[in-house]
Protein backbone atom coordinates (compact mmCIF):
# COMPACT_ATOMS: atom_id res chain seq x y z
CA UNK A 1 0.00 0.00 0.00
CA UNK A 2 1.70 3.49 -1.12
CA UNK A 3 2.52 6.00 2.03
CA UNK A 4 -0.55 8.23 0.72
CA UNK A 5 -3.03 5.85 1.04
CA UNK A 6 -1.35 4.54 4.00
CA UNK A 7 -2.09 8.12 5.46
CA UNK A 8 -5.85 8.45 4.64
CA UNK A 9 -6.47 5.05 6.52
CA UNK A 10 -4.86 5.95 9.39
CA UNK A 11 -6.62 9.23 9.26
CA UNK A 12 -10.54 7.89 9.37
CA UNK A 13 -9.22 4.56 11.33
CA UNK A 14 -9.77 5.63 14.54
CA UNK A 15 -12.81 8.17 14.05
CA UNK A 16 -14.74 5.59 11.97
CA UNK A 17 -14.21 2.31 14.43
CA UNK A 18 -15.58 5.23 17.55
CA UNK A 19 -18.50 6.21 15.35
CA UNK A 20 -20.95 3.29 16.43
CA UNK A 21 -19.79 4.35 20.41
CA UNK A 22 -23.24 4.77 22.34
CA UNK A 23 -22.54 7.75 23.78
CA UNK A 24 -21.24 9.97 20.85
CA UNK A 25 -23.22 7.65 18.22
CA UNK A 26 -21.33 9.93 15.22
CA UNK A 27 -23.11 7.91 12.67
CA UNK A 28 -25.80 9.81 13.41
CA UNK A 29 -24.44 12.67 12.13
CA UNK A 30 -23.69 11.35 8.58
CA UNK A 31 -26.15 13.18 6.90
CA UNK A 32 -24.78 16.87 8.00
CA UNK A 33 -20.98 15.37 7.26
CA UNK A 34 -22.54 14.33 4.05
CA UNK A 35 -23.85 18.32 3.36
CA UNK A 36 -21.02 19.42 4.62
CA UNK A 37 -18.05 17.75 2.18
CA UNK A 38 -20.80 18.20 -0.37
CA UNK A 39 -20.50 21.55 -0.45
CA UNK A 40 -16.94 22.50 1.45
CA UNK A 41 -14.51 19.53 -0.32
CA UNK A 42 -16.09 20.38 -3.69
CA UNK A 43 -15.01 23.58 -3.02
CA UNK A 44 -11.74 22.45 -2.10
CA UNK A 45 -11.39 19.86 -4.53
CA UNK A 46 -11.91 22.64 -7.47
CA UNK A 47 -8.94 24.96 -6.26
CA UNK A 48 -6.34 21.64 -5.76
CA UNK A 49 -7.47 21.02 -9.75
CA UNK A 50 -6.83 24.86 -10.52
CA UNK A 51 -3.50 25.01 -7.95
CA UNK A 52 -2.44 21.96 -9.27
CA UNK A 53 -2.50 22.60 -13.00
CA UNK A 54 -0.59 25.81 -12.61
CA UNK A 55 2.10 24.37 -10.61
CA UNK A 56 1.25 25.93 -7.20
CA UNK A 57 2.36 22.04 -5.99
CA UNK A 58 3.24 18.98 -7.43
CA UNK A 59 2.61 14.99 -6.39
CA UNK A 60 5.14 12.28 -6.03
CA UNK A 61 3.96 9.67 -7.95
CA UNK A 62 6.33 7.25 -5.99
CA UNK A 63 4.12 7.85 -3.06
CA UNK A 64 0.78 7.17 -5.31
CA UNK A 65 -1.13 4.62 -6.90
CA UNK A 66 -1.19 6.13 -10.18
CA UNK A 67 -4.64 6.71 -10.68
CA UNK A 68 -5.80 9.97 -11.46
CA UNK A 69 -9.10 12.14 -10.83
CA UNK A 70 -8.78 14.43 -13.34
CA UNK A 71 -4.98 15.98 -12.45
CA UNK A 72 -5.14 15.24 -8.65
CA UNK A 73 -3.73 11.46 -7.43
CA UNK A 74 -6.60 9.12 -6.05
CA UNK A 75 -5.40 9.59 -3.38
CA UNK A 76 -5.64 13.19 -2.62
CA UNK A 77 -9.61 13.39 -3.48
CA UNK A 78 -9.93 10.93 -0.32
CA UNK A 79 -8.20 13.16 1.75
CA UNK A 80 -11.30 15.88 1.51
CA UNK A 81 -13.39 12.72 2.36
CA UNK A 82 -11.21 10.88 5.74
CA UNK A 83 -10.10 14.66 7.01
CA UNK A 84 -12.86 16.19 7.98
CA UNK A 85 -14.88 12.97 8.92
CA UNK A 86 -12.06 12.63 11.66
CA UNK A 87 -12.53 16.21 12.13
CA UNK A 88 -15.83 16.46 12.69
CA UNK A 89 -15.64 13.26 15.01
CA UNK A 90 -13.30 15.48 17.00
CA UNK A 91 -15.37 18.11 16.94
CA UNK A 92 -18.54 16.39 18.11
CA UNK A 93 -16.50 14.80 21.08
CA UNK A 94 -15.13 17.51 22.37
CA UNK A 95 -18.56 19.03 22.33
CA UNK A 96 -19.96 15.97 24.46
CA UNK A 97 -17.40 15.65 27.11
CA UNK A 98 -16.99 19.34 27.57
CA UNK A 99 -19.04 21.96 28.44
CA UNK A 100 -19.59 25.21 26.29
CA UNK A 101 -18.29 28.41 27.06
CA UNK A 102 -18.76 31.68 25.85
CA UNK A 103 -15.63 33.29 24.78
CA UNK A 104 -16.24 37.09 25.42
CA UNK A 105 -14.01 38.57 22.63
CA UNK A 106 -15.70 41.47 21.27
CA UNK A 107 -16.83 40.97 17.58
CA UNK A 108 -14.43 44.13 16.14
CA UNK A 109 -11.62 42.15 17.59
CA UNK A 110 -13.04 39.55 14.65
CA UNK A 111 -13.49 42.19 11.65
CA UNK A 112 -9.67 43.74 12.20
CA UNK A 113 -8.60 40.57 11.96
CA UNK A 114 -10.70 40.10 8.87
CA UNK A 115 -9.65 43.55 7.40
CA UNK A 116 -6.03 42.74 8.14
CA UNK A 117 -6.28 39.31 6.39
CA UNK A 118 -7.68 40.57 3.25
CA UNK A 119 -5.16 43.23 3.18
CA UNK A 120 -2.00 40.71 3.80
CA UNK A 121 -3.92 38.76 0.93
CA UNK A 122 -4.14 41.91 -1.28
CA UNK A 123 -0.24 42.44 -0.83
CA UNK A 124 0.64 38.54 -1.74
CA UNK A 125 -1.99 38.75 -4.83
CA UNK A 126 1.06 37.90 -7.51
CA UNK A 127 1.68 34.17 -4.84
CA UNK A 128 -1.81 32.06 -5.37
CA UNK A 129 -1.64 29.65 -2.89
CA UNK A 130 -0.88 32.83 0.18
CA UNK A 131 -2.88 34.81 -1.74
CA UNK A 132 -6.23 32.38 -1.82
CA UNK A 133 -5.66 30.80 0.92
CA UNK A 134 -5.66 33.72 2.88
CA UNK A 135 -8.98 35.20 1.48
CA UNK A 136 -10.58 31.91 2.03
CA UNK A 137 -9.34 32.31 6.03
CA UNK A 138 -11.25 36.19 5.67
CA UNK A 139 -14.27 35.12 3.69
CA UNK A 140 -14.82 32.85 6.72
CA UNK A 141 -14.31 34.83 8.99
CA UNK A 142 -16.82 37.46 7.70
CA UNK A 143 -19.50 34.77 7.07
CA UNK A 144 -19.82 33.38 10.43
CA UNK A 145 -19.34 36.67 11.75
CA UNK A 146 -23.07 37.81 10.06
CA UNK A 147 -24.47 33.98 9.56
CA UNK A 148 -23.31 32.04 12.95
CA UNK A 149 -21.37 34.35 15.43
CA UNK A 150 -21.74 31.75 18.21
CA UNK A 151 -19.25 29.55 16.38
CA UNK A 152 -16.52 32.57 16.55
CA UNK A 153 -17.54 32.71 20.52
CA UNK A 154 -17.59 28.91 21.18
CA UNK A 155 -14.79 27.19 23.49
CA UNK A 156 -15.07 24.05 21.71
CA UNK A 157 -14.91 25.21 18.18
CA UNK A 158 -11.43 26.87 19.38
CA UNK A 159 -10.32 24.01 21.17
CA UNK A 160 -11.29 21.18 18.13
CA UNK A 161 -9.21 23.40 15.89
CA UNK A 162 -6.03 23.55 18.27
CA UNK A 163 -6.83 19.47 18.81
CA UNK A 164 -6.91 19.13 14.86
CA UNK A 165 -3.27 20.74 14.51
CA UNK A 166 -1.63 18.12 16.07
CA UNK A 167 -2.57 15.48 13.45
CA UNK A 168 -2.22 18.09 11.06
CA UNK A 169 1.50 19.32 12.04
CA UNK A 170 2.81 15.40 11.78
CA UNK A 171 0.73 14.43 8.62
CA UNK A 172 1.22 17.55 7.10
CA UNK A 173 5.21 16.91 7.78
CA UNK A 174 5.28 13.48 6.29
CA UNK A 175 3.72 15.01 2.92
CA UNK A 176 6.32 17.67 2.96
CA UNK A 177 9.18 15.89 4.33
CA UNK A 178 9.41 12.26 1.85
CA UNK A 179 8.24 14.49 0.19
CA UNK A 180 4.70 13.22 -1.11
CA UNK A 181 3.84 17.14 -1.90
CA UNK A 182 6.44 19.59 -3.54
CA UNK A 183 5.26 23.48 -3.33
CA UNK A 184 6.35 26.21 -6.06
CA UNK A 185 8.32 28.87 -4.50
CA UNK A 186 6.55 31.33 -6.44
CA UNK A 187 3.18 30.49 -4.84
CA UNK A 188 4.13 30.71 -1.27
CA UNK A 189 5.80 33.23 1.48
CA UNK A 190 8.74 30.53 1.95
CA UNK A 191 8.42 30.85 5.38
CA UNK A 192 8.17 26.90 6.90
CA UNK A 193 7.59 25.02 10.28
CA UNK A 194 9.92 22.37 9.98
CA UNK A 195 8.50 21.19 6.29
CA UNK A 196 5.89 22.80 6.67
CA UNK A 197 4.79 25.82 4.43
CA UNK A 198 3.23 28.28 6.90
CA UNK A 199 0.09 28.81 4.02
CA UNK A 200 -0.78 25.22 5.54
CA UNK A 201 -1.88 26.41 8.90
CA UNK A 202 -4.19 28.69 7.26
CA UNK A 203 -5.07 25.99 4.70
CA UNK A 204 -6.32 23.83 7.78
CA UNK A 205 -8.25 26.89 9.71
CA UNK A 206 -10.22 27.91 6.59
CA UNK A 207 -10.91 24.36 5.43
CA UNK A 208 -11.90 22.52 9.08
CA UNK A 209 -13.81 25.80 9.80
CA UNK A 210 -15.76 25.59 6.96
CA UNK A 211 -16.41 22.22 7.41
CA UNK A 212 -17.56 23.09 11.01
CA UNK A 213 -19.87 26.20 9.60
CA UNK A 214 -21.64 23.82 7.20
CA UNK A 215 -21.79 20.57 9.19
CA UNK A 216 -23.65 23.00 12.18
CA UNK A 217 -25.87 24.46 9.69
CA UNK A 218 -27.01 21.10 8.40
CA UNK A 219 -27.19 19.53 12.09
CA UNK A 220 -29.90 22.89 12.81
CA UNK A 221 -31.61 22.00 9.44
CA UNK A 222 -32.09 17.69 10.29
CA UNK A 223 -32.65 18.39 13.87
CA UNK A 224 -35.71 21.26 13.52
CA UNK A 225 -37.17 18.51 11.30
Amino acid sequence: MKLYLILNVLIISVPLLFSFEKKISFFKKFRSYLFSISIVSIVYIVWDIIATARGDWSFNSNYLLGINIFNLPIEEVLFFITVPYACLFIYETVKFYLPEKNLKLPNIFYDVASMLIILIAIIFINQDYTFTVLLFSALFLVCTRVFQAELLHSSNYWLTLVITYIPFIIVNYILTSTPIVSYSDNAIWGLRFTTIPLEDFFYSFSMISWWIFFYNLAEKKFTNK
